[in-house]
């Protein structure tokens, strides 16, 4: 399908490029977006009336997935992808928990690294590592998450809202299994993931000519495809009457408080890394070498 036309008012320039960071940051209510990224963001809910609540409720499943793993007596986090800090982040809703919970950020893009440091600088159990998420051997063996996280014990690792900008070429479920590999069992994975259900052809078109500008082209999955990426963990229930599932963000394990946020194009789920040795004996491709330019945060 032929991408939309990207606007020339947002796409951006040397000194203010658009951000897929920035269009999240905007829609979240931040403060560290820019005119591209305010113009990318309109367009986009222009053409997606639930772009905004989409951002919202992705934010929401993630602290209803942090309650719950702390609830599994999870205590170390591993955000990668983390994009702008913002209220709500994984840290504040681990420490509002508990206080001593550990929590790393990692993220490509050097002013969302920057700015994390900046406000988690005074912040106790938190680290920050700017690097690639797909070159998992520098973010493993990094001080910064060696230091911090102790992988002989459960992890809980978050990959929402960053798995759509890493093409297929770069092998998704081969960087969850090289990630899977280091973690012990009792881990748990926390996906979310925007998806091609609930919109036509002109919004996805509309969708990935934004992301295209932000140099993060967009890669939008079925369902079926987020629950492969799930093949090394086994599936959590989305509610207590329900089987394992990749499920709207909304629907999994629902607040009632948050009935005013709605999304039917943001899938989710959460995965438990078996305690016994019954994995699958295969795993995907391992990763490539990383090229070209790096995925950021869309929430």
């Amino acid at each position: 399908m032929p991408h939309a036309e990207v606007p020339r008012r947002f796409r951006g320039t040397a000194d203010q490029p658009v951000r897929s960071a920035g269009i999240d940051d905007y829609f979240l209510g931040g403060a560290h977006h820019v005119g591209p990224d305010r113009a990318a963001a309109r367009e986009l809910a222009h053409a997606i009336p639930s772009a905004q609540s989409d951002v919202w409720a992705g934010r929401a499943f993630a602290r209803r997935a942090a309650a719950y793993l702390s609830g599994q007596g999870i205590r170390q986090f591993l955000d990668l992808g983390s994009g702008i800090p913002t209220a709500g982040c994984l840290h504040d809703l681990a420490h509002n928990l508990d206080p001593a919970a550990r929590v790393a950020y990692v993220d490509a893009d050097p002013t969302v690294a920057e700015l994390a440091r900046q406000r988690l600088a005074d912040v106790p159990h938190t680290a920050v590592l700017e690097a690639d998420l797909r070159d998992v051997d520098t973010v493993l063996a990094s001080a910064e998450i060696a230091d911090l996280l102790d992988f002989s014990h459960p992890i809980g690792l978050f990959v929402t809202a960053v798995m759509q900008f890493i093409p297929d070429s770069d092998h998704p479920g081969g960087l969850l299994a090289a990630y899977t590999d280091a973690l012990s069992p009792g881990s748990h994975l926390v996906l979310s993931h925007p998806t091609r259900v609930s919109l036509n052809a002109t919004q996805i078109a509309v969708a990935t000519g934004v992301y295209d500008a932000t140099g993060t082209p967009l890669t939008l999955r079925d369902p079926d495809d987020l629950a492969a990426l799930f093949d090394r963990h086994q599936l959590l229930p989305p509610s207590d009457d329900a089987p394992p599932a990749v499920v709207p963000v909304t629907d999994w394990r629902p607040d009632p408080l948050e009935q005013t946020l709605t999304t039917r194009s943001v899938y989710g789920a959460v995965g438990v890394l078996p305690r016994h040795d019954d994995r699958p004996a295969t795993r995907p491709a391992a990763p490539p070498p990383v090229t070209g330019r790096a995925p950021r945060r869309h929430p």
